[in-house]
């Protein structure tokens, strides 16, 4: 929540984060923070962690291109450059899972929220407005969500790939192994071309998403 209030006062709410969800949304609210804002926050912090991994697995690609070029010096120094990437990457990665968990929670408690207080109303204009609003809201959500789930998904294949020749190059660091390897390059690009297009959509549907709750 790093730009809704004062590190300080991030620090000691997040001692909620050990209990219930519930308790922990209602802590934010004492201080002005609704789940709607909390919510906006962390597709932002989706958003980020994803443009982050976009970078470190491209970067991984290029890494795994310069090492099937390999033509002499130190091997053990370039396979600890591949390894580092390959790690970098799941970093990456995991971050990008934990930062679609954290949207999928607050939006089930938003969501819920809003429906409850839909009964509330007394004005039926005022109640089909408002629930023409979270019909909207909901669909615009869950094309986003989907969005990053298959970025998610697209991630596995890279990884997979990348961490197979990390462990076939740790017990053959010789020539005749980066030989071996020649047949992944089509493969693991064709998997990076087609997340980063995947990373592209989800990003312009975070976007599009943040602008509609600002609006």
């Amino acid at each position: 929540m790093r730009s809704l209030i004062p590190v300080a006062m991030t620090l000691a709410l997040s001692v909620s984060l050990s209990g219930c969800q519930s308790a922990y949304y209602a802590a934010w609210e004492k201080v002005g923070v609704e789940k709607r804002e909390i919510l906006v926050d962390r597709v932002e912090d989706a958003r980020d962690s994803q443009q982050e991994a976009e970078e470190q697995f491209t970067s991984a690609l290029e890494e795994f291109s310069a090492l099937l070029q390999f033509d002499g010096g130190e091997l053990e120094e370039a396979y600890e450059a591949l390894s580092d990437k390959y790690e970098a990457s799941k970093k990456a990665a995991d971050d990008v899972t934990n930062r679609i968990d954290k949207i999928e929670s607050v939006a089930e408690a938003l969501f819920d929220e809003w429906e409850t207080e839909l009964e509330q109303y007394s004005n039926a204009s005022l109640k089909r407005t408002s629930q023409q609003k979270l019909s909207e809201t909901r669909l615009k959500y869950n094309k986003m969500v989907r969005a990053m789930r298959r970025v998610e998904s697209s991630m596995q294949p890279v990884l997979s790939t990348l961490q197979d020749n990390v462990l076939f190059l740790k017990h053959n660091l010789n020539a005749s192994a980066i030989g071996a390897l020649q047949g992944e390059l089509g493969t693991i690009e064709k998997d990076v071309k087609s997340l980063l297009k995947d990373m592209q959509t989800a990003i312009s549907q975070s976007n599009a998403f943040i602008a509609d709750m600002a609006g």
